[in-house]
């Protein structure tokens, strides 16, 4: 092309986007005007308004970032423990040695320890914070004890605390809360050793409920699973001072770690484990159980066991009256928790963790059989191995899973989960399913809470949705046909399109939920998933996600935290996120309002005459320049009559003389241009997720940012070119997004008959 030519036409493209800019500049400029001459002014409403107003200011313990500063401090507090369980009279014996340290720059005038055995005290709060009329029907025993039983005597019997001298300490009980009123304050850097005497009535779990007690068998034993048991510190930071809410049965529990030593007496012929690592095996195992013990540090492939289902048996047919002890250390943990009984199985298996050594137990009756054989222990194996590479590799020497009936409790390094098989030993997919899974969620619980150590009782979703969501990989990864991934977040669709009356946003306290659990673990872990499968991609969110666990391993983080490090460790804005899913009971519902089908002129449109006599020209006037028509406007059905419509794309003649080469070649690929309009009813913004189908069978995806919704909440507008002509357009066809409404997303509109419907919803329900 000479050069001249080559000026001319560079000078004309010019002038095209010059006046094109000038048009809809002023015209955008009269529609505001109109309209802040006619409405009245207003707050930022934006969905994607930074959540400035939100946060907690940044500080030098916890950072803008998200990372702990450089002054962040946490208290210590050691124990020393010395616990009798009697059998006979289910009853617990303790006395303690508490050392607190005070690593925070405050000085403190008291200190608040938990006591949530209180909580089955005869004047506890908890059965009477909740109405409700009566039940349908009762169980003679429940209707008993409901109305005409006396109540069971439980809760903290403290027979003395004492300093270090064996003077006696003031304090005072506040239902599940006792002040220590210290001597005198204690200052920064300094500590505080004070002891303990105390003992209460162990309940019966499976009559009472509760995440600790006894569960009772027709054969007269008795198996233990015994937590909360022991008064503890409560937290103390700069965040909320001392985190003293009362513990009412649901909220868990805001602990600060430790070093515990603890030796726990039993009947001789009980097996137990703990939080922690065994001091004397020798002493509580026969000859043969020790040496299996300690093979099965190096049994990498399959579990074996340390106490055989066969010596299982028979210790349950005898009561010795005599007793042993046993002893456990465990380092830098924020809580402690046995379980003990004459009918526990024990096998183990090792787990290699990069190079180290990790040993995961499970301990059940022959009742767990042959379910919990086959199972349990590869489930815990597989949790830390999935977990550890979400996060951090799990630091602790073990992690034990307990069968416990109608139980699902962590604590680090133990848990209690439920699940069994009849009688006969068989079982469905569904009992297996629901014990893997309740294992799984249990020992993933070591991550989160006991060690990224977040306060339950306030911020429940920051430990059960976090946990449930890390939950969802290691099912799939144990066992892909009873866990598919397909199955999330759509999952939580119910419970978002539900009635708003029982809505709460996630951040909530635990207390004031009303559907607990589709709140503080459903519909934060369908959160998370739709950021790491459908917002962020794996490779932003996982090392997002890693540096949130690294940088708050064995710390108090704050739901800021956990906000601000996946942000500042991804580079992605995540506020209207956090503003819509976390805060908000909004729902997510897109779809599409209409589809036009365009093709390609140099022949003004209609709506190009309209836009010159809005500006006093004439489109003769106008520099050379390419339209798209719509095919259900009038120039386009009459010129019908002469033309195909796949010839509006060759334009040979204008192409050749007013376009570079390059632009020729990109001009010969889109045949179709199609107008979508998409709508959003719902209240939430999410991308946009589109699959086309083409005529010929293929398909094609295309996701637009959730940032599309910035300037119109209700409807966006997006031009698709397609060199073929699309059949069907699906808005997320694999529901990535959690849309509680699927009747708007396909165009042409999907009809679906009264049969299929209800359908659907059964396996929705």
């Amino acid at each position: 092309m000479p050069t001249q030519k080559i000026q001319s036409f560079k000078m004309k493209k010019l002038l095209v986007a010059a006046l094109l800019t000038v048009f809809s500049t002023s015209f955008f400029a009269q529609e505001v005007e109109q309209k802040t001459t006619t409405q009245k002014a207003h707050y930022n409403t934006s969905k994607f308004k930074q959540l400035h107003e939100e946060l907690p200011t940044p500080n030098n313990e916890h950072k803008a970032s998200g990372a702990p500063g450089h002054e962040y401090s946490q208290q210590q507090v050691d124990y020393k423990m010395n616990i009798v369980l009697d059998e006979e009279n289910n009853k617990i014996f303790g006395e303690e040695t508490i050392t607190y340290h005070n690593n925070s720059k405050d000085q403190l005038e008291y200190l608040w320890l938990q006591l949530d055995q209180n909580m089955r005290a005869p004047d506890s709060n908890t059965p009477e914070i909740n109405g409700g009329g009566p039940d349908v029907m009762y169980s003679p025993s429940k209707f008993t004890k409901t109305f005409m039983g006396k109540p069971f005597q439980g809760g903290f019997n403290i027979e003395f605390i004492k300093d270090v001298n064996g003077k006696e300490v003031s304090y005072l009980i506040n239902k599940t809360m006792m002040r220590i009123n210290l001597p005198k304050p204690l200052a920064s850097g300094e500590k505080y050793v004070f002891k303990i005497k105390w003992w209460y009535n162990v309940n019966d779990y499976i009559a009472d409920r509760g995440r600790s007690g006894y569960e009772p068998f027709p054969d007269g034993n008795n198996l233990y699973v015994i937590a909360q048991f022991f008064p503890r510190l409560a937290v103390y930071n700069n965040v909320e001072g001392w985190q003293n809410l009362q513990f009412t049965g649901r909220s868990e529990f805001a602990l600060e770690f430790g070093n515990y030593e603890v030796s726990i007496t039993t009947p001789k012929d009980h097996i137990l484990n703990a939080t922690g690592v065994l001091q004397n095996p020798k002493e509580v195992f026969t000859s043969a159980q020790h040496k299996r013990y300690e093979d099965s540090k190096t049994a990498f492939e399959n579990p074996v066991f340390i106490v055989t289902p066969e010596e299982a048996l028979a210790a349950e047919k005898g009561r010795s009256k005599e007793t042993k002890t046993w002893k456990f250390y465990a380092e830098n943990v924020r809580d402690f928790a046995f379980a003990t009984s004459r009918k526990l199985i024990w096998d183990a298996m090792a787990v290699n963790l990069s190079g180290k050594t990790v040993m995961a137990y499970s301990l059940y009756p022959n009742e767990g059989n042959p379910l919990w054989e086959e199972h349990s222990t590869r489930a815990v194996a597989n949790t830390l191995k999935v977990y550890s590479d979400f996060t951090f590799n799990y630091p602790y020497p073990q992690a034990t899973s307990i069968n416990a009936e109608r139980q699902g409790m962590e604590y680090p390094m133990i848990c209690w989960n439920g699940g069994r098989p009849n009688k006969d030993g068989k079982y469905t997919d569904r009992t297996k399913k629901g014990m893997i899974g309740v294992i799984t969620h249990e020992v993933g619980h070591n991550f989160f809470p006991m060690i990224v150590n977040s306060d339950e009782r306030m911020w429940t979703w920051m430990d059960e949705g976090i946990n449930s969501f890390v939950e969802i990989y290691a099912e799939y990864i144990y066992d892909p046909v009873l866990f598919p991934l397909t199955d999330h977040p759509k999952s939580i669709v119910r419970y978002m399109s539900g009635d708003q009356s029982g809505l709460e946003p996630i951040m909530s306290q635990g207390e004031d939920l009303t559907d607990f659990g589709s709140n503080a673990y459903g519909k934060p872990a369908a959160g998370l998933f739709i950021l790491r499968e459908t917002v962020m991609g794996h490779e932003l969110f996982d090392h997002a996600f890693k540096t949130y666990a690294e940088r708050w391993k064995f710390k108090h983080p704050t739901p800021a935290d956990f906000f601000r490090t996946m942000e500042d460790a991804s580079a992605v804005d995540l506020d209207w996120f956090w503003r819509g899913w976390f805060y908000t009971t909004g729902a997510n519902d897109i779809g599409i309002k209409e589809v036009k089908k365009y093709y390609v002129t140099d022949k003004p449109t209609e709506r190009a005459e309209n836009m010159a006599k809005r500006y006093g020209m004439s489109v003769d006037k106008f520099p050379p320049a390419l339209y798209l028509v719509s095919e259900d406007s009038p120039e386009f059905k009459n010129d019908l009559k002469s033309k195909k419509p796949e010839d509006y794309n060759l334009l040979s003649d204008y192409i050749n003389e007013n376009f570079s080469s390059e632009e020729k070649t990109a001009l010969k690929s889109p045949k179709y241009f199609y107008e979508l309009v998409f709508e959003k009813p719902g209240d939430l913004v999410m991308p946009i997720i589109v699959e086309f189908e083409y005529e010929d069978g293929t398909k094609e995806r295309k996701q637009y940012p959730a940032e599309i919704w910035r300037n119109n909440d209700a409807e966006v507008t997006k031009v698709f070119p397609s060199s073929k002509t699309i059949t069907k357009i699906t808005v997320d066809p694999d529901e990535q997004t959690a849309d509680i409404n699927l009747n708007n997303n396909s165009w042409p509109k999907q009809t679906e008959n009264k049969f299929e419907k209800f359908k659907k919803d059964q396996i929705k329900s």
